[in-house]
């Protein structure tokens, strides 16, 4: 068997208050899955069950040995689950807020790219 990439998506996180690494990757990851479908997982590639997917996400993100993995992977519903974390997307000054319980100024950004593949 061969595994076939079936999509790609792509998707952008932000925490603006509390300075999170991993709300923002998982605001990316579901940014990325938030429009779609996947009838044709079904219907073309012929699976019994969605947990037959197979999905890699990677997440560029500030601070990824901060991020708590399982949070990011829960956030897809169905197959099976790798995740990739690399240094990148942005720290922008903001503002705190001490009801929001900011530590300082900064928002993180993430961005995401889900690949949905299949065996065949």
């Amino acid at each position: 068997m061969s595994r076939q990439r079936f999509i790609i998506e792509m998707g952008m996180g932000v925490d603006q208050h509390g300075q999170d690494p991993t709300v923002a990757a998982a605001r990316a990851v579901r940014n990325a899955i938030a429009h779609n479908a996947l009838p044709g997982v079904w219907e073309v590639a012929n699976l019994d069950h969605p947990n037959q997917m197979i999905v890699d996400v990677q997440v560029a993100v500030p601070f990824p040995e901060q991020v708590r993995q399982d949070e990011v992977l829960a956030v897809l519903p169905f197959g099976q689950k790798t995740l990739t974390l690399e240094d990148g997307g942005m720290v922008v000054a903001g503002r705190a807020i001490a009801e929001l319980n900011d530590k300082n100024d900064d928002m993180y950004i993430a961005v995401a790219a889900v690949t949905v593949s299949i065996e065949r």
